[in-house]
């Protein structure tokens, strides 16, 4: 087969190694792409429809130009098919379905061609390094990285990092930060995308994370594990709360973390524009934690409810704006640090409200009870909160209270008891002058109180009930009477006569289709003159029998009455 010699170009060789090199991509991509290229400039020459590849030597840079056919017995594109006489002219073993090389001359770019064969080779090596760049940083992500500013587009800053751009956007900023071209900047990569432009490596200063690793990187006990980070709170640019806990008892964690004279923590503020830390010792006890990160405000008292997740802290007047801080920092941050919300309380408010619920509770006991002040206040003080804790407690918990005896605590007990069937009756009838269902009295975690504030929002049935969700059915008769789970067991039990009816429709649907069965295989066999009997067995055959002797009965028994009228007549 006829050769044509390619041209030697050292020069390829040469381009291709210095790409690599300065585009940190591989000799490989770099040749391939200018094989595209070529490629593109021969279809340009000798026709699109033509499969035209192109191959440059790796070593001496000489490019080789083929075009390839396709050997079928019958020709359908002339243009990369060739017929089995015309192969075997140039190749006498060809064979259909055997691929047929046919080498052509060299091309000579013109200045189109060679613009064309340029941008191919740019774009095809721009993709390559942007795939270079994405996966040399996909797995960097969570790290703090170094970087000259590149240039700022409104108010973002692109940084080079040497090998690839990062973006670092305005709102990811320090406030008030504002950076210049070749400023050096060190920010935390926060995520890594794929994009159709390209890899985009995005940076951050503002986020927690950005501190919590340049700690790591100024105390040696946090880079060696010794000393944990267990959380951190960020007003960026103004403020920050980071808690620590140390492996090691005898280690400080704080102290650690401060330096001497303040230096490691002092290294980090600079980094952060000026940005106060209030260093905290964590602990697993959320009431000492949470003092703790108040400061450095005093707290006199710490009251949790781990139910709603919320933590009442009392304060002396003096330390109210303290505790809170300027426009509520310092007790927004404690509450992002400890996941818990926290309300601020002064002493002199935390008694009022004190005072008042003891009145409003012993108000409760003098009403409900008819006992006189003394008693209402005793329960209160012991504790009791509301009529069914009096109700159904247990008789030597009301005996053992001072000045009681056993029989005051029964008749407490009593009266209680009575007053809640009273209320009970009461709200029942209330219930029956709605309108309310009867069947909703039958669904566990409703009292009659509920169905009464049930009745007056329009829900009157279990469908009503059942259509409503948790926190519709919370609003309605109090958030402090029902807990979300209670809501939702009340909802699907609500519900559960909506499955039992499809379940009866489904079951009645299958004994209808059963019976329509039998029938029409009845009827089959009647209209086809078969004896059932003889397919259906002994029953079957009894069955006919019965209906005979019973058609015979009924003769004998009009051959009787047509007898005996015989006789009247004679």
């Amino acid at each position: 087969m006829e050769r044509i010699a390619g041209m030697s170009r050292p020069e390829l060789v040469q381009v291709a190694d210095t790409v690599s090199r300065d585009k940190g991509i591989e000799r490989e991509e770099v040749f391939v792409a200018m094989e595209q290229a070529i490629q593109k400039a021969g279809r340009s020459k000798y026709g699109h429809d033509h499969d035209i590849r192109a191959a440059i030597d790796r070593r001496t840079g000489e490019i080789r130009l083929e075009r390839r056919l396709q050997v079928v017995e019958e020709v359908e594109d002339e243009a990369t098919q060739v017929t089995v006489d015309r192969a075997r002219r140039k190749k006498p073993d060809a064979e259909p379905g055997d691929e047929l090389i046919d080498p052509l001359p060299p091309i000579d770019f013109g200045r189109i061609a060679a613009q064309t064969a340029k941008q191919v080779i740019v774009q095809r090596v721009r993709e390559a390094e942007r795939e270079r760049q994405y996966e040399e940083y996909k797995d960097r992500m969570d790290e703090v990285v170094n970087g000259l500013v590149k240039r700022v587009e409104f108010g973002n800053v692109i940084v080079d990092l040497g090998r690839a751009e990062a973006l670092l956007r305005r709102d990811e900023l320090i406030p008030r930060e504002h950076f210049k071209n070749g400023d050096r900047v060190r920010a935390y990569i926060f995520d890594v995308r794929q994009e159709p432009r390209g890899p985009q490596i995005f940076l951050s200063r503002t986020r927690p994370e950005f501190m919590a690793k340049l700690f790591a990187q100024e105390v040696p006990e946090i880079y060696d594990g010794i000393i944990d980070i267990k959380a951190v709170a960020r007003d960026p640019g103004s403020r920050a709360k980071i808690a620590v806990l140390s492996r090691d008892s005898s280690i400080d964690p704080v102290g650690a973390c401060v330096g001497m004279r303040g230096s490691r923590v002092q290294a980090v503020v600079a980094e952060l524009q000026g940005e106060k830390i209030d260093i905290i010792q964590w602990t697993e006890e959320p009431a000492s934690f949470v003092v703790n990160a108040l400061a450095p405000a005093e707290v006199a008292k710490v009251v949790l409810d781990e139910d709603t997740n919320r933590i009442e802290v009392v304060v002396p007047d003096e330390q109210l704006s303290l505790a809170i801080g300027r426009r509520g920092q310092n007790v927004r941050l404690a509450s992002q640090l400890s996941g818990w919300d926290i309300d601020i309380l002064t002493e002199a408010e935390e008694s009022e409200r004190r005072q008042e619920e003891f009145r409003t509770r012993s108000q409760a006991f003098i009403d409900a009870l008819d006992v006189d002040d003394v008693i209402a206040h005793l329960l209160v003080t012991e504790g009791f909160s509301s009529v069914e804790e009096v109700a159904f407690v247990v008789d030597d918990e009301l005996a053992d209270i001072e000045g009681f005896d056993p029989d005051i605590a029964a008749e407490l007990k009593e009266r209680a008891q009575s007053y809640l069937e009273e209320r009970e009756r009461v709200a029942d009838e209330q219930r029956r002058e709605l309108g309310v269902d009867d069947e909703m009295t039958f669904v566990h975690g409703l009292s009659a109180t509920m169905l009464v504030a049930l009745g007056q929002a329009g829900v009157k049935t279990l469908d009503d009930l059942a259509d409503l969700a948790s926190d519709e059915l919370r609003e309605i008769v109090g958030l402090e009477a029902m807990d979300e789970e209670t809501a939702n067991t009340i909802i699907m039990a609500s519900r559960a006569h909506w499955f039992d009816d499809d379940d009866v429709a489904a079951d009645s649907g299958a004994e209808s289709e059963g019976d329509v069965g039998a029938a029409t295989d009845a009827n089959a066999d009647a209209d086809a003159g078969t004896d059932p009997g003889t397919e259906s067995g002994t029953e079957s055959g009894v069955g006919l029998e019965v209906e005979v002797v019973a058609e015979d009965a009924a003769g004998d028994a009009d051959t009787a009455a047509v007898d005996d009228d015989s006789d009247r007549a004679g």
